[in-house]
């Protein structure tokens, strides 16, 4: 709930650089309802956005944690399910041919859990667990692309793809977006390395040089196609662009793009194991 209701503090300040940068009136003002949204769901302790999303969680897990993660998938669910229920969510999550709803924004592999084992984290104690919740509203995750490319394809290539998926997906993801992108790996691990991607703090860079150099000239590159707020035109069309990088196979390089909305939902909670919980963003 806390996902949904409160945007995190990077998100409102990049929200507002671009309010101050934007070149074009209407732009200007969408940005400005952009704002007035955020206000009025802080104020009200209501919803940003009336799309719940599917509910993605990327778990940090301390290389000596002892939480049964069974359980811990279990549990999340139960929370999901609790949640949609007592605080009216839109339950969003269907079979897939039938389209029969489940009315708990869960089911079949929902919601969507990813686990990566991390030693030696500054923020992360060995004994503790990180949840990261991403609520993926849908306007958003159907503006997802996949590419393999080859390595003949170079990173002019990569470059090239990644600003194809933004001008294809003009105005339907909400931009201003975050271009999430996977680079390397496989098809199914390059596909989640770009969602990972969505879930840092705007302003953050890749500790590859290389990676975030390309992150760079892909901002500015993004910011000259003219899309602008919402489709209707402007000097931004995206916050941010984050790159997370995997090794690939030597006769392939795939790529690919999650983009998310202006309303860049995301929240955190830090378990350890006496049971104190630090939340977060």
């Amino acid at each position: 709930m806390r996902a949904l209701k409160e945007l995190p503090p990077d998100v409102k300040a990049a929200l507002r650089g671009a309010r101050d940068s934007e070149t074009d009136p209407t732009g200007r003002v969408l940005l400005d309802i952009m704002a007035e949204n955020i206000a009025v769901a802080e104020r009200d302790t209501n919803l940003v956005c009336q799309d719940t999303g599917t509910v993605v969680f990327w778990l940090e897990v301390g290389e000596d944690c002892a939480l049964n993660l069974a359980k811990v998938t279990a549990a999340v669910s139960a929370g999901i399910a609790r949640a949609t229920l007592e605080h009216s969510l839109r339950p969003n999550a269907v079979h897939p041919v039938t389209r029969q709803n489940t009315h708990t924004n869960t089911g079949r592999h929902l919601p969507v859990m990813h686990y990566e084992f991390v030693t030696g984290s500054a923020e992360i104690p060995g004994d503790a667990l990180k949840l990261h919740c991403l609520p993926k509203g849908s306007g958003s995750e159907n503006m997802s692309f996949l590419k393999m490319l080859i390595p003949a394809d170079g990173v002019q290539g990569v470059k090239r793809f990644i600003l194809e998926c933004v001008v294809e997906a003009g105005p339907k993801p909400c931009p201003p977006t975050v271009v999430g992108v996977g680079l390397g790996g496989t098809s199914d691990l390059c596909t989640a390395l770009a969602k990972k991607a969505v879930l840092r703090p705007l302003g953050s860079h890749s500790d590859d040089p290389v990676i975030a150099a390309l992150e760079d000239e892909l901002f500015a590159a993004a910011n000259e196609l003219g899309i602008g707020p919402m489709g209707l035109g402007g000097s931004n069309t995206v916050l941010g662009v984050h790159i997370e990088h995997a090794d690939t196979h030597i006769t392939q390089n795939p790529v690919a793009v999650n983009l998310q909305c202006w309303a860049a939902r995301r929240s955190s909670a830090l378990v350890t194991p006496d049971g104190h919980v630090t939340y977060g963003f």
